[in-house]
């Protein structure tokens, strides 16, 4: 027979009681057992239907007999407990469930005759690799943290839903193999761990019907509404923009509050003029506070209470009675406000992150008493999410603005404008006749292109060690302080399995890092033992756990410590290097206009185009392509020798590499509006961009040398002419102190498409 919820099962059912019959029958002999005689007259009762012992047929079977499979459980459900505790008896991912304690049975009638009860978010696939996880972990014994928690999504008699974590004792069930079961190799095994998500993989290797389940389980369900609210409601700010995103907000802080017509709002704070706004995220959730106006200065809405909690300290607001309060503060606006739409109770919560005020949560009730300073206290669980979450689309909406001023109001760089502004006065000046005007291509012809870079040496490998120094030490920590809890509370194996995930991190972050490392340790971590914490009561461990959970802060905590010092180090090389070019830069305009573009990356990259086309209203001459020449060699070589002075300051003592790349001849250049940056124009130009995107990881021909190195300026050129004319920048700048005596001559290994580079190394000069 079936008792599963699934048509298609790797199992087939065999519900039967026959260890706990057993169990009695041993009992039923013991002399000394004041039970005996009662235990032998249900033994008697029993054995009249031989089908509890070794097999049920039919659920008839079950349901005729439920008062002695009640009696025969009676040391697993005990009376005292039966209003307490939310047990029956099941098998996993079973859809019969019976003798159910009396919590239980006032749990399904509160829901009504018309609900069926279903895991939540079960569907066909998650429950065939389940039933077949069972197998591997039941029969083979392979250690597998295979399933999510599971839920029954159960609604109280007023309507509220409570979430209920689904908890099964499998002591009682065996598992065997029948004649269409597939013996598993361990190349299989490990075949099948790492393809979760192949279905017909799962069923070649479990084909339905293949194992049998024998027994029972015991299922116990707890309270898990808060929790799993909180996890619901990080789903759903995934999905903001949602038609249903209101409904689902507010589905979940009634869980939370326990108020089946709660109501939430969100008004949105602007610092810079000092006024509310309804939400700028597309107002998926209402303003209360403002109810029907637009905009208003904040002294026009709240209290001088009201203003000190939420504005100055940042702290909740709450009014359990709002008509009593009004009746003490009639001047209150805010109460005014509230009463006019029926609200009389609320809390006003601050959204804040590093001491930035971005707006006002409001939790409202239409009863007064329902909200107050005490259950305001709840939002603590939550108000972390909704703040990154605030956060994150205030800089998605600054994205947004950005991408707008990009598009209408662009900058341009001054050597340039000049033309863009002519093409724009000719396209105002047709759409004012009334005609159609399209804008024309921006070209520069025959321009001379000097590229050059400061390139940040080893920079992924530093990342990679300060993320694996940062998780090794959270994680030892945590697993130190998992293992203080379980002494602690003395329950041995609390946090057994995630130890034992925890260790394997270890195990991997001592042998490399891979690029998903970071996010799948952090995800872990914050989602399955963090929240976790919750269920520990002992206030000398909660301190623990506080302690902890400080050192996580990626501004100040000690588990960032490393990333944070990378990202610095980063960060100070890439201002100090800019400010030095762009410093540089003005002077250099001086001498003759040119087009000029940085950009940051692990480094400084730089373009410079020079030529009649860019001014042409000066005298261009090679000698101003000279100087701006001489000038990109000794601005790199004086910011390569300020890193040298800067490099020990630094958290990490990163080296940089210096390349410039001399192109022999002129090329021409476009404005591209879809990219809105200059490119290269025309196919017989793009050599130069080839040879600029693969110079930089070159080797020197023969050796695997690559032909940047510390302390060394790498010129990359292809024509004698060009060597000559460095040389003599090589001397000058050697007079100036700013290179050694040291000169390379070397040639470039072959690039694809590109052949016959050479390049000249020089030393810097570090005295």
């Amino acid at each position: 027979m079936d008792f599963l919820n699934f048509s298609d099962s790797p199992l087939q059912v065999q519900l039967c009681f026959g260890r706990v019959i057993e169990n009695l029958e041993r009992s039923a002999m013991d002399p000394d057992n004041p039970l005996a005689e009662y235990e032998k007259a249900l033994l008697l009762e029993t054995a009249k239907i031989p089908q509890l012992k070794h097999g049920i047929t039919d659920p008839r079977q079950v349901t005729d007999n439920l008062d002695l499979i009640h009696r025969l459980f009676a040391d697993f459900f005990p009376k005292a407990l039966t209003l307490n505790e939310i047990k029956a008896i099941s098998l996993p991912y079973s859809g019969l469930i019976f003798n159910h304690t009396e919590r239980f049975k006032n749990i399904l009638n509160a829901a009504g005759i018309d609900f069926d009860i279903n895991i939540r978010d079960f569907g066909d696939h998650q429950f065939y690799v389940s039933t077949c996880c069972l197998v591997l972990m039941r029969y083979y014994h392979v250690p597998l943290d295979f399933s999510t928690p599971l839920f029954y999504d159960i609604p109280t008699a007023n309507g509220v839903v409570k979430h209920y974590r689904i908890l099964y004792n499998g002591d009682f069930v065996d598992i065997v193999p029948t004649e269409k079961s597939v013996e598993l190799t361990s190349e299989d095994i490990e075949l099948l761990r790492n393809n979760y998500e192949d279905l017909a993989l799962w069923k070649a290797k479990f084909p339905p019907g293949s194992w049998i389940v024998r027994g029972f389980a015991i299922m116990s369900l707890y309270d898990a509404t808060v929790e799993s609210a909180v996890s619901l409601l990080k789903e759903k700010l995934l999905g903001i923009n949602t038609v249903d995103f209101r409904e689902s907000i507010y589905s979940v802080f009634q869980s939370i509050y326990q108020i089946p017509d709660l109501a939430i709002g969100f008004t949105v704070f602007n610092q810079e003029e000092g006024k509310f706004s309804p939400d700028t995220f597309g107002q998926q959730l209402p303003s209360f506070m403002l109810h029907d106006t637009v905009k208003v200065d904040v002294r026009q809405i709240l209290c001088e209470q009201s203003y000190e909690n939420l504005i100055v300290k940042k702290v909740y607001f709450s009014i359990s009675d709002t008509t009593e309060f009004y009746a003490k503060n009639s001047e209150s606006p805010l109460a005014a406000k509230f009463l006019s739409q029926g609200i009389h109770s609320f809390i006003l919560a601050p959204i804040v992150k590093n001491n930035y005020l971005y707006g006002i949560l409001e939790v409202v009730s239409v009863r007064p008493k329902e909200l107050n300073s005490i259950n305001a206290n709840k939002l603590a669980v939550v108000m972390p999410f909704l703040t990154d979450t605030i956060e994150r689309l205030a800089a998605e909406l600054e994205n947004q603005v950005q991408a707008v001023i990009q598009e209408k109001f662009t900058s341009i760089h001054s050597s340039v404008y000049w033309k863009f502004n002519a093409e724009a006065q000719k396209l105002i000046h047709y759409r004012q006749l009334g005609e159609a005007y399209e804008l024309r291509e921006v070209i520069f012809p025959e321009v001379h292109p000097l590229y050059g870079q400061i390139d940040i040496k080893g920079s992924s490998e530093a990342r990679n060690a300060s993320v694996q120094s940062d998780l090794t030490k959270q994680i030892t920590a945590l697993l130190s302080l998992l293992e203080t809890i379980e002494e602690r509370t003395r329950h041995t194996g609390m946090f057994q399995t995630e130890r034992r995930k925890l260790s394997s991190y270890l195990t991997d972050l001592a042998i490399s890092l891979k690029a998903s490392t970071e996010q799948y340790i952090n995800s872990y971590v914050e989602n399955s033992i963090h929240l976790r914490f919750n269920e520990v009561k002992d206030p000398e461990c909660a301190a623990y756990i506080d302690l902890y959970l400080k050192e996580t802060s990626k501004e100040t905590g000690d588990f960032h410590a490393s990333r944070r010092r990378y990202e610095t180090t980063i960060s100070v090389i890439n201002d100090k290097m800019a400010r030095i070019i762009d410093h540089r830069q003005e002077q250099a305009q001086t001498n003759f206009p040119h087009y000029y573009e940085r950009f940051k990356t692990d480094g400084i990259e730089h373009n410079l185009y020079i030529g009649p086309s860019i001014s042409p209203g000066k005298t261009f001459s090679l000698t101003h392509l000279s100087e701006l020449r001489l000038w990109q060699l000794a601005t790199l070589c004086e910011m390569e020798i300020a890193h040298q002075k800067l490099k020990m300051t630094l958290p990490y003592p990163l080296e940089v590499t210096t390349l410039i790349l001399v192109y022999h001849a002129t090329i021409d250049i476009h404005f591209r509006l879809d990219e809105k940056r200059f490119d290269v124009h025309g196919s017989y130009n793009a050599r130069y961009e080839i040879v600029k995107k693969r110079i930089d990881k070159a080797f020197v021909r023969g050796t695997d040398e690559r032909i940047t190195q510390p302390g060394k300026v790498a010129i990359v050129y292809s024509s004698s002419a060009i060597e000559d004319e460095y040389l003599g920048y090589i001397q000058t700048l050697q007079k100036r102190g700013l290179l050694g005596n040291m000169v390379e001559k070397l040639e470039v290994e072959d690039l694809q498409g590109v052949s016959g580079l050479k390049v000249l190394r020089a030393s810097l000069h570090h005295g």
